[in-house]
């Protein structure tokens, strides 16, 4: 079996941009499934395509581990941080007790780790459908911010839209997060992105809204998502996406990378509006 890189080959959603054919089948490296005329390239080669953010077991453990490695080298100055809102700090204080880390154990080869939220009193949690798929629909572990670990029910998933409803045990007794109001997101207005990159959890990255309704392609279907500029990296699949108030104006499903290589800061997020509708028409079927 070949080593892992850490985070991964390139897989979509895949971004779909102006430049690219109509049908938005032609990904920016010319190459895979559908690619375009040929002589078609990109300009400038500017993304490699748009990588679901799904983090395997295996691929985190051996990120995390050249991360942890690096962290005592000898290296440049580090930039004077930017002041950081005391909203934000409030926000992150909210939110982060209601943020989980989802564990998905699916055989040989077909594990996966995501982030996931408290969505109501319930105990339901939110997540990417992309990250139970790796896993290859196996069971299912939530682990808490204080390190509990419940097993999760899957109450119903939604592969079309990329999300999906587990549930945990009252015992559990998550915080709900609140979620913004439908057509309340602001370009321009700062976000924090929540969740658990490379099996870091409770890790906070701040952004604004970069973008409203860009059209990004989840598997085979289109969609408008919301586009960040917060770090989000693998592992964060399945995380809110959190304004100033601490209200959830996204799930993180996606971002750009040049040849795979990560975060580039142009992430993309599940519009609240369409969260509140599949999770409404979830938990109503699934109780």
């Amino acid at each position: 079996m070949a080593a892992q890189t850490g985070l991964g080959e390139p897989r979509g959603p895949w971004f779909v941009s102006p430049e690219l054919d109509p049908d938005g089948r032609t990904r920016w490296d010319g190459t895979g499934p559908g690619r375009g005329p040929a002589g078609w390239r990109p300009r400038g080669r500017l993304l490699a395509g748009l990588a679901v953010v799904a983090l395997s077991t295996a691929s985190g453990a051996l990120a995390g581990g050249v991360v942890a490695g690096r962290d005592g080298d000898p290296g440049p100055a580090a930039a004077s941080a930017a002041p950081v809102p005391a909203e934000l700090v409030t926000a992150a204080e909210k939110t982060v007790p209601g943020v989980v880390s989802v564990l998905v154990g699916g055989g040989r080869g077909g594990s996966a780790t995501g982030s996931g939220f408290a969505v109501d009193d319930q105990q339901h949690i939110i997540t990417n459908d992309h990250i139970l798929a790796k896993g290859r629909n196996g069971s299912v572990t939530v682990e808490l911010p204080d390190g509990r670990r419940f097993a999760a029910e899957v109450v119903g998933r939604e592969p079309r839209s990329d999300l999906a409803v587990l549930r945990v045990p009252p015992s559990a007794g998550l915080a709900a997060l609140p979620l913004a109001k439908p057509g309340s997101t602001r370009v321009g207005e700062p976000v924090l992105a929540v969740g658990s990159p490379l099996g870091l959890a409770g890790t906070v990255t701040a952004g604004i809204v970069s973008a409203l309704d860009r059209q990004v392609r989840l598997g085979d279907n289109r969609h408008t998502a919301v586009q960040t500029d917060a770090s989000i990296n693998p592992g964060n699949s399945g995380g809110p996406l959190v304004n100033a108030r601490g209200e959830v104006v996204g799930v993180n499903t996606a971002i750009a990378t040049i040849d795979g290589n990560g975060s580039i800061g142009i992430g993309f997020a599940i519009p609240i509006e369409q969260v509140q509708q599949t999770a409404d028409t979830i938990i109503g079927k699934g109780g």
